[in-house]
């Protein structure tokens, strides 16, 4: 048997025409940038997250970049985020000439412990940036409670979690503003890059709009400066249709991952959904010895696997001039050795997850 760890084509086959006649109708209009389709996703995805604003963008990075753009982010302000993450949580915050500045994550949930943040708010601090990893929220509550407390704005990145929930409410509407990715192996993802910001504050959204497009508020007057950061309109378009299906993909996904559990739960850890979250599962990812050991075992066996994430941002070449050390964050350093997601999509089928299963319990 041979496994696919994604099934990006499955994706497309399932809404095939739907999906081609939507990308026919952008080509034919020829309006590839902002056309019509761009501000119906917006409307969408407001209606989707609850949130009384939603700005569609270029990428999941760009989304981040943009937040702390429109939060007036400067050189030498401090954000916190967690250490084990894509790069691109710390790397926004570096490019903007801000300093990351690194809490460890909670050892059940594998999200930022929101219980270490208060001991690292300084005078030079502006925002905290939690990740909402593999699909579940981090614990907001107590995150947003010390953004008041100390005046600070909040930046949730949910590259990975759009769609979840947390006590209710959807994950991207639970923040000063939230931010989100639609790369192709997300959850919601279009057929290349693109991302999304949401907020309540209208302000910053139309701030948001602007420096999306050079900083222009009307053409060619520009009030800040910006970047070409705009979601092209043959990607709006893809996402329009997928999204009429997104909650189905969900809730395949949320079984898909119970199956996973009733087969796995003994032999290996694996993260824990929280009593008041939902996640979308965008990984399912355990914690293995021998990691490379297992990985090569599951691929004979055509299984393949993937390392979300291998090092931790504070032990990366590029964040050497932090000073951090081994040592620093000792949870994330151990989880990063032992991380390992295996096959997670909506079209994997019960004999699919009973293979992988089994022959991940003989490398055990």
């Amino acid at each position: 048997m041979k496994i696919d760890f994604a099934n990006l084509t499955k994706a497309y086959l399932e809404n095939r025409k739907a999906i081609d006649r939507a990308m026919s109708n952008v080509v034919s209009s020829s309006r590839f940038i902002m056309g019509e389709e761009v501000q119906e996703l917006e409307k969408q995805l407001q209606q989707y997250t609850g949130s009384k604003h939603a700005i569609t963008c270029a990428s999941g990075t760009d989304a981040l970049i943009l937040a702390m753009m429109a939060l007036d982010i400067k050189p030498g302000d401090e954000i916190i985020t967690s250490p084990f993450t894509f790069i691109a949580s710390a790397e926004t915050i570096a490019f903007l000439g801000a300093i990351p500045v690194f809490v460890d994550i909670d050892e059940a949930t594998y999200n930022i412990d929101a219980n270490q943040i208060e001991g690292k708010i300084t005078k030079k601090t502006k925002a905290i940036m939690p990740v909402s990893l593999y699909g579940q929220v981090a614990n907001m509550d107590t995150i947003n409670n010390l953004a008041e407390k100390y005046d600070l704005a909040v930046i949730e990145d949910a590259a990975q979690s759009f769609g979840a929930t947390y006590k209710g409410k959807k994950s991207c509407n639970l923040s000063t503003i939230g931010c989100t990715s639609f790369f192709p192996a997300k959850p919601l993802g279009c057929f290349g890059d693109g991302g999304a910001l949401f907020t309540d504050n209208k302000a910053l959204s139309d701030k948001i709009k602007s420096i999306r497009v050079h900083g222009q508020t009307q053409r060619y007057i520009h009030k800040y400066i910006g970047i070409g950061g705009r979601l092209d309109t043959l990607q709006a378009a893809i996402l329009i249709e997928k999204l009429k299906h997104y909650d189905k993909d969900v809730k395949r996904r949320q079984i898909i991952a119970k199956k996973y559990d009733e087969y796995l739960t003994e032999y290996t850890t694996i993260p824990i959904i929280e009593e008041h979250n939902t996640s979308v599962w965008a990984q399912y990812s355990i914690r293995v010895k021998d990691r490379n050991n297992v990985q090569e075992k599951l691929k004979e066996k055509g299984i393949p696997t993937a390392v979300h994430y291998p090092r931790p941002l504070h032990l990366q070449e590029c964040f050497e001039y932090l000073g951090y050390k081994t040592g620093d964050f000792p949870i994330a350093e151990s989880v990063s050795d032992e991380i390992m997601s295996l096959p997670m999509n909506p079209y994997l089928t019960a004999e699919e997850i009973n293979y992988i299963a089994e022959e991940l319990k003989k490398t055990l």
